[in-house]
C-alpha cells in the first residue's frame, strides 16, 4: 500500500484528459478524490480551468468541477508569492510552473510543448512529466 501522498500540478489539458468517466486516465482523478494524490492549484489555475471547461463542456459542468476543486480536502490552494518567468514562449503557462515550485510538487504534468524548456533549467528545478510519463512512473504505485 502506498503511504506517500504525492503533490502534483496539472496543466489544463491534463485535467480535461482525466475527468471523463470513460477516460483511460480517469484513475488519476480517482486518486485525487481518494486522497492518494494532492492536486495543487492557485487562483489563476482555477480561473483557467473554469474558462476552458466552460468552452469544452458547459457552464454547469465547469461550475460543478470548480466547486468540487475548491472544497475537496485533497486539492490544495497554493498562494504564489514569486513569479519565476521560466517559460517565455507562452507566459500564461508560468502559472502552473510557479504553483509547482510554491507547492513543492513532485511534478507538473503537461503535454504542452512550451513546458519542455523546464527540462533544461537547473534552478528552480521543476519535474516536468507528460501524461504518458506520469502514467509510466506512478500508475503501479497508486492503483
Amino acid at each position: 500500500m502506498n503511504t506517500t501522498v504525492l503533490k502534483i500540478v496539472l496543466d489544463t489539458n491534463i485535467l480535461i484528459a482525466i475527468i471523463g468517466r470513460k477516460s483511460p486516465f480517469r484513475w488519476i482523478f480517482d486518486q485525487i478524490i481518494a486522497g492518494q494524490l494532492i492536486l495543487c492549484v492557485s487562483n489563476e489555475i482555477l480561473l483557467e480551468y473554469q474558462e476552458i471547461l466552460e468552452r469544452k463542456t458547459s457552464q454547469e459542468v465547469a461550475d460543478n468541477l470548480i466547486h468540487f476543486l475548491t472544497i475537496h480536502p485533497f486539492v490544495v490552494k497554493t498562494d504564489i508569492f514569486y513569479q519565476f518567468h521560466l517559460i517565455s514562449e507562452d507566459e500564461d503557462d508560468n502559472k502552473f510552473v510557479d504553483c509547482a515550485i510554491a507547492a513543492n510538487a513532485v511534478c507538473l504534468v503537461s503535454n504542452d510543448k512550451h513546458f519542455k524548456v523546464l527540462k533544461t533549467i537547473k534552478f528552480p528545478k521543476v519535474n516536468l512529466l507528460t501524461l504518458p510519463e506520469f502514467v509510466q512512473e506512478f500508475k503501479d504505485g497508486l492503483t
